[in-house]
């Protein structure tokens, strides 16, 4: 029987982590603020109260320390979980991140697992300044050793939060800060997928739609839009950048014909770029147009005034669609 509640992503990821953290005692947090202030986006409140100071730790203004010392735990049979505050503040922790954190298990043959989580909350929609609205993703997919997930509802977020913290490989868990608000039902007795999968939350038949955190938000509101015109659009949310489900994706367009792939990102060596050449390489046949893309512009982030600019909304990408439904 099902245990149903409704919340929003920051509770949701605060209620996954709690219940992970019930389960085994070798699960502790790390990170900046996120004691008694709860994270900058309350994402850990009330977590230090219930667990202590020796499971919820309040860090250093040193993202390559938490990271480093992220690692020391996992090899001592600790699974940790850290925080990075913003997106652009990952950046000082990236060395550690992708020539330590993802190549341990692969130099030690195996022998050696890195369960560590690294959430950053990312993305645009929130009206904040310079190296506080990044979408670094790709930089993580390209990295192997490295799972890279995403959830868009408070859902997934709940369950893959628990999963990736179960994961033995390390796990860059990717937060759309624009979602952390919005309410949804969250289903505490059974996951609906496993953490890799990837989910269709829309049927159609003339075109799909692919994007993954805030951006299939976004995708469901063209695909309403592109309804009211006529044209069916069935919207599928990616959840796992790396490793990625491209099941239900090659299936989709089999019987489409055509997608266009959103992103908050820029377009240029993107997470887009590799999936439009995958699906036209494994469903050349199948495709009735060229896979479009959406995304970010070629640009640094832009100040809180220009992102409405910026970032893709649904009339950039219906235009995609009728640009995909013309050839």
């Amino acid at each position: 029987m099902s245990e149903m509640t409704t919340l929003p992503m920051s509770k949701a990821l605060n209620a996954g982590m709690a219940q992970a953290m019930r389960d085994s005692d070798r699960v502790l947090l790390m990170g900046e603020d996120i004691g008694p202030l709860g994270g900058v986006f309350r994402v850990t409140e009330g977590l230090q109260a219930e667990f202590g100071k020796n499971r919820v730790i309040d860090t250093p203004l040193a993202e390559s320390g938490i990271i480093g010392t992220a690692i020391g735990l996992a090899m001592g049979g600790f699974r940790p979980v850290c925080e990075i505050q913003f997106d652009g503040f990952v950046f000082p922790g990236f060395d550690q991140i992708t020539t330590q954190l993802a190549k341990l298990t692969n130099r030690h043959e195996g022998a050696l697992r890195m369960p560590v989580v690294i959430r950053i909350p990312y993305g645009g929609h929130i009206g904040a300044v310079e190296h506080h609205q990044e979408s670094p993703e790709a930089y993580f997919t390209h990295t192997p050793g490295l799972r890279v997930v995403s959830p868009s509802t408070p859902n997934d977020a709940y369950w893959m939060i628990q999963d990736a913290i179960a994961s033995d490989d390390p796990v860059v868990f990717l937060e759309p800060k624009s979602r952390y608000w919005p309410k949804g039902e969250v289903d505490l007795s059974a996951r609906a997928l496993p953490l890799h999968a990837s989910r269709i939350v829309r049927r159609g038949t003339d075109v799909t739609l692919v994007g993954h955190g805030a951006m299939v938000s976004t995708l469901l509101q063209a695909a309403a839009l592109a309804e009211s015109e006529g044209t069916s659009c069935e919207v599928i949310d990616l959840r796992s950048l790396s490793p990625v489900d491209y099941g239900p994706i090659l299936d989709s367009v089999a019987r489409t014909g055509r997608m266009v792939y959103a992103q908050e990102a820029p377009q240029f060596t993107s997470l887009g770029s590799e999936i439009a050449a995958t699906v036209t390489e494994r469903a050349f046949y199948s495709l009735e147009a060229p896979v479009l893309r959406v995304s970010g512009f070629d640009v640094p982030f832009p100040p809180a005034k220009l992102e409405g600019q910026y970032l893709p909304d649904a009339d950039r990408i219906l235009e995609a669609v009728d640009r995909a439904l013309a050839y």
